[in-house]
């Protein structure tokens, strides 16, 4: 699920009758991953000349509109193309302090503790452990109080390095509604390579500002299988957590090449597809990517676990492009070779 922006092209204003094409079909589109959407959206160009995309991510848990803003590079291809890259959309990004040719990039840093174990101070009823790793924003753990001291661990399975940390905070029994002034989140974060002997990795202790989707990027990083978060102050409602989301490597083998991807376009209605593919066992998702020619396969759907996809996207008067590759916590496979599909 997911929405998304287009764009068309035309001589005029498209108010006035203008003959307009459409390009990239859509121009953003984020339809798995950790947080979906990227639709609702405007394009702005920053000081150093790179593009980005803004648009709508969905919550909607609690509200219909709760929602947070994603920032994604975008730019023209040699055509005169546009494009917008969600590919791994909701993992670090760099913010370049100069001009990039094909946009920003990432450090190509994994998520290295999907569905991993977790174990926690208490639980509120059936908002168990797992939700806060399962990649979803839209789940979440609770504790039972928001006292300090409550507390959520998760273990990466092995020595692994970590390079970042991002905290997503979920509302339970939040006191208040809308944006507040004044209000804060303090908590600590540990690290052990033996669940014995902890070290204090981030210390927010004294923070005094308002950080739902908190990001920590280590200074040097470190060797751990432990990580764990101790909660000190909530700004209201219980200690609730959607996304503990740690980030770096593995040390393990990067996942196999897909094999036998399929796509079965709809015969009367062209807008569809139906994917599938051969699982990759030492995989825990897969990026899809698709557009309108070879060299213009601008968009990606994140899929975690299954090995099949119905695809609702398309333009029923075009060819589409598809390839994918396999993702695990140690990289990433090479993309398939392109399929046409009419």
């Amino acid at each position: 699920s997911g929405y998304s922006d287009g764009v068309v092209v035309g001589n005029k204003p498209l108010f006035d009758g203008a003959q307009t094409t459409p390009q990239s079909d859509p121009l953003s589109y984020k339809g798995g991953g950790f947080s979906r959407g990227a639709g609702h959206g405007a394009t702005f160009q920053d000081n150093n000349q790179n593009y980005w995309h803004i648009s709508t991510s969905i919550i909607c848990v609690k509200n219909t509109w709760e929602r947070r803003m994603g920032i994604w590079p975008t730019g023209f291809d040699k055509d005169d193309v546009m494009w917008t890259n969600t590919a791994f959309g909701d993992y670090p990004l760099y913010l370049p302090s100069e001009r990039k040719e094909n946009g920003p990039a990432g450090p190509g840093w994994m998520l290295i503790n999907y569905k991993k174990p977790v174990i926690v101070s208490s639980t509120l009823g059936s908002f168990h452990a797992n939700n806060a790793v399962d990649e979803s924003i839209k789940t979440y753990w609770c504790a039972k109080t928001a006292n300090n001291g409550e507390w959520i661990q998760t273990d990466l399975g092995s020595l692994a390095t970590v390079n970042a940390i991002q905290i997503n905070y979920a509302d339970q029994d939040a006191e208040f509604i809308g944006k507040q002034v004044g209000i804060y989140h303090q908590y600590k974060i540990l690290s052990s390579v033996d669940g014995k002997k902890w070290t204090t990795l981030v210390d927010k202790s004294q923070n005094k500002t308002d950080v739902p989707h908190d990001y920590i990027e280590l200074e040097k990083p470190i060797k751990s299988r432990f990580i764990r978060m101790v909660n000190i102050h909530m700004p209201t409602g219980k200690f609730a957590i959607s996304g503990l989301r740690v980030f770096g490597n593995g040390n393990g083998e990067k996942p196999s090449e897909v094999k036998n991807l399929i796509v079965l376009r709809t015969e009367k209605d062209k807008r569809s597809a139906y994917i599938k593919w051969q699982p990759v066992d030492n995989a825990f998702a897969y990026n899809l990517y698709y557009g309108t020619a070879p060299d213009k396969l601008y968009n990606c759907i994140m899929i975690h676990d299954l090995n099949e996809h119905w695809l609702k996207a398309m333009d029923s008067q075009k060819a589409y492009y598809f390839s994918i590759e396999a993702i695990n916590e140690n990289g990433v496979s090479a993309k398939t070779v392109i399929k046409k599909v009419d």
